[in-house]
């Protein structure tokens, strides 16, 4: 008989994964690596790929923390419907297919970046609610 130390987990809300903190420097530094590229870099089409595949967990990671922060928000304001509209398009650029060129690896890289910037903007209006 084999017994299992295993635990399984059941959180439909996200809740475990709300109260972790994204490790956010080294896709940072992944991001401004990336948009410093130029088409001379020589990197294979894997190496392309694999970034990509790095960078689309990881804007999924950040759009679930986007969309946790703007459903805090009030339904009519501003903050929330921009996030919204981050949102939405982050969808979309996220269900493009991985190809593993510099321009798609860009892509993802600024997909991140402005899920970021959407991310400390409504966390600095939840702020100043707050005060």
């Amino acid at each position: 008989m084999h017994t299992s130390s295993h635990t399984v987990l059941h959180d439909p809300d996200g809740l475990i994964e709300a109260g972790l903190p994204l490790d956010r420097e080294p896709y940072e530094s992944l991001v401004k690596a990336v948009l410093a590229w130029t088409d001379q870099d020589t990197l294979t089409a894997r190496d392309l790929e694999q970034i990509a595949l790095q960078l689309t967990g990881h804007a999924r990671a950040v759009a679930s923390d986007v969309r946790r922060r703007a459903d805090q928000m009030p339904k009519d304001s501003g903050p929330r419907a921009l996030a919204d509209v981050v949102l939405r398009e982050a969808e979309g650029r996220l269900s493009v297919p991985i190809e593993g060129t510099v321009r798609c690896v860009q892509n993802r890289a600024r997909l991140v970046r402005a899920l970021y910037e959407r991310l400390d903007r409504l966390e600095a209006a939840a702020v100043t609610r707050t005060v």
